[in-house]
């Protein structure tokens, strides 16, 4: 009989899942903070989600995010569902929890919100209309976060007129949808406006909504962060707006995970954002 302690086992699930930066993440704060535990991406077919999610506990595992293509099929195989993330649709936070059940959570608008407030202090969802760009699963995660904060009225717009009706049948009367042609014009008067598609992702087409109705006064955020200043962004900081990149949502989102597998809140720093760059 050994008198060592369990390592505690976390990771990520998805596939691809070769490119995410959630390793280097995570492994620099069991660094930073000396904890005992590891990390592990984990490439997991469809079809093998079920088995692989009831192995992992029994393996040492105490949790693991989700990315694509399973964030919203983890949600029937979950015990407990929170609010936030029967509402977005998705969950990219599980705990495997002592008593054996799967616990799942959406954590990717509180690290959108938090993303904006550390650097963009001055932000006030409240004061102005929002437009988003998207209408994804990072734009339910987003649109929900804007309506806790308080947003008087969000504007959306996605290439395919469809998946926005749907944001608005279900997030409500404060979303209002623009048809594809017309989202530069969604900018106008609008002080929080983000860009939730892939547009301007390394590999992907390039970002077009004209921004000619973009106030100086908007704080201006894109979750893309390959790369990390993007073409959008560079365009809304000549208009004098505030900008703030993607990667702080992508380490934000991860720390309440970190703290429920771990059991230390980490802080969000320079340090850590270097860590995730790998510079």
């Amino acid at each position: 009989m050994s008198d060592h302690p369990r390592i505690p086992l976390a990771g990520v699930i998805g596939s691809p899942v070769a490119h995410s930066r959630s390793p280097l993440l995570h492994r620099h704060w069991l660094r930073t903070y000396g904890i005992k535990g590891h990390y592990i991406p984990m490439d997991v077919a469809t079809d093998d989600l079920h088995q692989v999610l009831a192995a992992l506990p029994r393996a040492g595992f105490v949790g693991c995010n989700v990315t694509i293509p399973h964030k919203v099929s983890v949600l029937a195989l979950a015990d407990i569902v929170t609010d936030r993330a029967a509402l977005i649709g998705a969950a990219n936070t599980l705990v495997f929890r002592p008593d054996g059940k799967i616990y799942a959570d959406n954590t990717d608008g509180y690290g959108f919100t938090a993303n904006l407030r550390q650097y963009a202090p001055l932000w006030n969802p409240t004061s102005a209309p929002a437009a988003v760009i998207g209408a994804g699963g990072a734009a339910r995660a987003v649109i929900a976060s804007l309506l806790e904060a308080g947003a008087p009225e969000i504007r959306v717009s996605n290439r395919t007129r469809a998946r926005a009706d749907t944001l608005r049948a279900e997030f409500g009367a404060r979303i209002v949808i623009y048809d594809w042609v017309q989202a530069g014009n969604m900018l106008e008067d609008a002080l929080t406006v983000v860009n939730t598609s892939a547009l301007g992702m390394v590999g992907k087409p390039e970002f077009r909504v004209p921004l000619d109705a973009l106030s100086a006064r908007a704080t201006v955020a894109d979750l893309v962060y390959t790369p990390l200043r993007t073409h959008f962004l560079a365009e809304a900081e000549a208009a004098g707006c505030t900008i703030v990149d993607g990667l702080g949502m992508l380490i934000h989102q991860a720390a309440p995970g970190f703290e429920r597998w771990f059991g230390q809140r980490p802080e969000v720093d320079e340090a850590t954002r270097a860590a995730v760059l790998g510079t």
